[in-house]
């Protein structure tokens, strides 16, 4: 374990490496995605700082830094290193949300690399006979395949907002790619999860298996030079080279073959885009998160806007009382994603009514202070109109005072298995994000209406939820976090931790968390609640679940002149850095 706290005096770095150590030591005991394996990654106080969930991809972006890059030129670095080092959720063959801060405009803006359905694809595409969801196609199958939309957004970022070349970007990747890497616990034992389903691809099983189908253990290198290919094709040509160029007849052609519906047409009209983010406001914080397609600022700034009418600091961090309010919140926050949030170029999403004050004064009354209200109770609201869980997420500041939260994924851990020949590329199996059919929930039980229903070119609606929180208009808090539909609770909870509840931020991500997302109508709780907590919780009609981590927060907090840095110990082998 290593500890950076360069700027902070001897003495007081031991009593806060002290401090610290019990926080580690107990958190998620008995959980199996914990145990030994979990490392604790302590807060460093710098004037510049990468978060992300891989060291080489820490290293990689900490070094564009300190050779006077900015904040997007290590962003977009750290993007494509991850792809190599990363691959449950790094990727090119993903998309994502990237949110960014400009010093110099005083600006904040945000870039939607989402990925979109195929010209081909059609609303019904994904039932069967009987006219049910079925979820083989839509989540294992080369239908489930949106047209990826990371490069193009990584790139599109580096033209108009970084400083560095786009071949100098890539340096770390390619050399990772073509000489490999050391593989760590976390990766093998991914691996060894994915392996029934990667089977179904001869090209995943040749890169990520040894000869023989096992899974590359702790320790071994792993080398993939399709990928190292690829990467080098971007280099030379940008993201050309993937949407109209070598890699893009690749995929056309894999397409064709295997009864794909992606095709060059679609990879050559695939544009990122840059939208407005929402904002909001909260006790005196401006908050900045991504916009529609991504539900996540939405939800974000609606159930801060009713929290705030409550005194959540009084009641006391993850006191019954507190947690109950929290679910009640999220209760109505994701039954008005499960109705008004799609793809704002094909609806009208009341944004400004979702996050209006005036709104959720009405969302409070609703809301009884002592039990809980059944989510078959609640219904989607009537806002005035006037608009995986293996995803990864990054931060970064620069000295400079821009920053970046990047959040961007496969969907699921290692996106739909299928890697397209000759590429190294895994594909993702974004399509699933769609509602399949009203009513009917996705892989991770999120129900939506007929705004996100499957169309040609649309994006699918998301959780991912970069986020930045400004103080006196300056960034604050970086933070954003993987985990599919409790993204946007574990964002929302960070805040809390960090504003309502005065924590660090590595208390603020050590803390246990919790989630109901309205149905099913179960309350999900970490492991390490009290158990008085839950019995004065289920007495007040909420239904507890105990079970698996929620979320992998990634974050940056400034205090004066320092930067703090956490990686969350619930994913192992998370990097934090700065000088």
């Amino acid at each position: 374990m290593s500890m950076s706290i360069s700027l902070i005096p001897s003495t007081l770095k031991f009593l806060l490496f002290l401090a610290l150590i019990p926080i580690a030591q107990t958190f998620g005991q008995g959980d199996p995605l914990y145990r030994r394996e979990a490392r604790f990654h302590p807060v460093v106080a710098q004037s510049a700082m990468v978060v992300t969930e891989s060291k080489y991809a820490t290293q990689a972006g900490l070094k564009v830094l300190k050779e006077g890059g900015n904040a997007v030129d290590a962003a977009v670095t750290i993007g494509f290193t991850l792809a190599v080092t990363f691959p449950r959720a790094g990727n090119l063959g993903g998309g994502g949300f990237m949110l960014i801060y400009l010093e110099d405009s005083n600006q904040v803006l945000s870039i939607d690399y989402r990925e979109k359905a195929p010209e081909k694809a059609s609303q019904d595409m994904f039932l069967d006979v009987e006219r049910n969801a079925d979820k083989e196609k839509s989540r294992h199958s080369i239908l489930s395949v949106g047209v990826p939309g990371t490069v193009e957004g990584l790139t599109l970022a580096l033209e108009k907002y970084g400083t560095i070349s786009l071949e100098r970007a890539l340096e770390p990747a390619i050399e990772l790619a073509q000489r490999g890497f050391t593989v760590d616990r976390e990766l093998s034992k991914s691996l060894a999860q994915a392996k029934g389903r990667m089977e179904g691809s001869r090209a995943s099983m040749d890169i990520f298996y040894k000869k023989g189908g096992e899974p590359y253990s702790e320790g071994e290198t792993l080398i993939q030079k399709d990928l190292a290919w690829s990467l080098k094709q971007i280099a030379e040509d940008g993201s050309e080279a993937f949407y109209n160029g070598a890699i893009s007849k690749k995929i056309d052609s894999f397409m064709k073959q295997n009864g794909g519906l992606i095709t060059s047409r679609d990879l050559k009209n695939y544009k990122a885009l840059i939208r407005r983010p929402v904002e909001g406001e909260y006790r005196g914080y401006e908050i900045y998160s991504m916009p529609p397609p991504s539900s996540g600022g939405v939800h974000l700034i609606q159930m801060l806007n009713i929290l705030e009418q409550f005194p959540l600091s009084s009641f006391g961090h993850n006191t019954a009382k507190t947690i109950h309010i929290l679910t009640e919140t999220m209760k109505h926050a994701y039954a008005d994603r499960s109705k008004h949030l799609g793809d704002p170029d094909f609806s009208p999403v009341p944004v400004s009514g979702l996050t209006s004050k005036k709104y959720a004064k009405a969302l409070k009354e609703k809301i009884d202070p002592e039990k809980s209200t059944p989510s078959r109770e609640i219904s989607p609201g009537k806002p005035t109109i006037n608009e995986g869980s293996n995803t990864t997420h990054f931060s970064v500041m620069d000295s400079y005072g821009n920053a970046v939260s990047n959040t961007y994924t496969l969907n699921f851990s290692y996106g739909s298995k299928i890697t397209v020949p000759g590429t190294g590329i895994l594909l993702n199996n974004e399509m699933d994000d769609f509602s399949a059919k009203p009513g009917a929930p996705n892989a991770f039980g999120l129900v939506g209406g007929k705004f996100n229903s499957i169309a040609p070119e649309k994006r699918m609606l998301s959780s991912m939820s970069p986020t930045i929180v400004m103080k006196e208009g300056k960034p604050f808090l970086i933070t954003g976090s993987p985990g599919g539909s409790r993204i946007i609770t574990t964002v929302l909870q960070i805040i809390l931790n960090v504003i309502d509840f005065d924590m660090n931020i590595s208390e603020a991500t050590n803390a246990v968390r919790v989630h109901h997302q309205w149905l099913p109508d179960e309350l999900k709780v970490e492991r390490g609640l009290n158990e008085d907590t839950i019995n004065i919780l289920r007495e007040m009609g909420h239904k507890v679940e105990i079970g698996n981590t929620i979320g992998v927060a990634e974050s940056i907090m400034k205090t004066g002149d320092y930067l703090y840095g956490a990686s969350d110990p619930r994913r192992p082998g998370g990097s934090t850095a700065g000088y």
